[in-house]
């Protein structure tokens, strides 16, 4: 499917839910009021983390003449990441089976690419991150969403099962997952690795299981991140640093084999997920951010601040009526919308100078998603919009 109708399609999905709406066509312009009360995406509200500019900067000054040619991946950084996944997770990984992408978005498209044959199925989480279903058709798939368990968001076990198909290649797994901040228990994950196993095996062909995990350090109320690589041998590993250094427009990530994968497997993925990052636009990161993970691999936003400003806001929020269900992950809430129309509500909203997303548009209907990058002045004028608004509608309603 060409690229062109790839993005027709993305932007007609969101202007079907939100063109008729001051919120959408303001969105859809990509402006918003310099006193809003910005809670829609993971961007930063607030001036860089300390070390991350110094880091940047040192980093950039070349070291010689051949410091700004050609290279797909510094040694000295996926020796860092797979150091780093190595101390962390108590296995050991190798830096041969670490690819350095642009980001998030650069690691999920490379493995798609570097495995999917033309018309495979990935199986991706609904709700779930908006371009799940881009990417698969950007490398030639098809994208099959498969609604996680209401009100829980677990994994459903059934529903993935009945969705695999001979064409099955790919099924990914977002933990903690965006936007409902789940993280997946061992459990779960242990039994989706022996649905998987059970069905490679019946179909004659590898699943792959690929773990979308650029939350893996925002981890709340001292909760616990576990891979699906520690339940599935087959897993690719994809992460973004954006989210940890709150610096999603740096576009750095990597992309990783699991530990437990066959040998053959690994090294036919050394050869095609380079390729794959070529194939779309040479999607290495740049030489001098590469230098840099090494320190900026020792970086995170502060996690304790971002618990306050999450403590704060369902306090506040379920005081004035709204029902917001605790996140053990990433930095969004998902309070429920109190009317049906949420995209209605979040213009509501907006027009008072706060900034939602619509559930809808992370297929999430009938809730809002807020994003905690807000800073916290943000927070504080923004909450008793909250409260008024809630109070309004139920006025109106009764």
């Amino acid at each position: 499917m060409p690229i062109a109708t790839v993005s027709s399609r993305m932007l007609s999905t969101i202007e079907e839910s939100a063109t008729l709406t001051a919120f959408g066509k303001r969105v859809l312009q990509g402006g918003l009021p310099p006193d809003a009360c910005d809670f829609m995406f993971g961007n930063p509200q607030e001036m860089p983390i300390p070390g991350l500019v110094e880091a940047l900067i040192r980093h950039a000054q070349p070291q010689d003449a051949h410091s700004l040619g050609y290279m797909r991946y510094e040694p000295v950084a996926r020796a860092a990441v797979a150091a780093s996944l190595s101390a962390a997770r108590g296995r050991p990984y190798e830096a041969a089976d670490i690819a350095i992408t642009t980001g998030g978005f650069g690691a999920l498209a490379s493995a798609m690419l570097a495995v999917l044959e033309v018309g495979e199925e990935v199986i991706y989480p609904r709700p779930g991150w908006f371009f799940y279903a881009a990417l698969t058709r950007g490398s030639a798939g098809i994208p099959v969403p498969v609604d996680l368990a209401p009100e829980t968001f677990d994994l459903d076990l059934p529903a993935i099962e009945a969705a695999i198909t001979p064409r099955t290649r790919i099924v990914v797994v977002n933990t903690p997952h965006n936007p409902t901040g789940r993280i997946y228990p061992r459990a779960q994950l242990d039994a989706l690795a022996r649905l998987l196993e059970r069905e490679s095996a019946r179909h004659g062909k590898v699943i792959w299981l690929l773990a979308d995990e650029p939350y893996a350090r925002i981890l709340l109320d001292g909760n616990a991140h576990v891979s699906p690589a520690e339940s599935y041998a087959h897993t690719l590993i994809a992460y973004s640093y954006g989210k940890t250094l709150l610096a999603p427009g740096e576009r750095l990530g990597w992309l990783a084999a699991g530990p437990a994968m066959p040998e053959a497997d690994r090294a036919l993925l050394r050869q095609a997920v380079p390729t794959a990052q070529v194939s779309h636009g040479y999607g290495f990161a740049g030489r001098g951010i590469q230098r840099a993970l090494p320190d900026l691999e020792k970086l995170c936003i502060d996690i304790a601040a971002l618990q306050r400003r999450r403590d704060r806001m369902i306090g506040a929020m379920r005081e004035a009526g709204y029902d917001v269900p605790v996140p053990e992950g990433t930095f969004y809430l998902i309070p429920r919308s109190p009317v049906p129309d949420d995209t209605a509500f979040a213009a509501r909203l907006a027009e008072q100078g706060v900034w939602v997303l619509p559930g809808s548009l992370c297929e999430l209907p009938g809730r809002l998603r807020i994003s905690l990058t807000a800073n916290d002045d943000m927070v504080e004028r923004a909450l008793p919009v909250f409260a008024r608004t809630i109070a309004e509608v139920r006025a109106r309603a009764g």
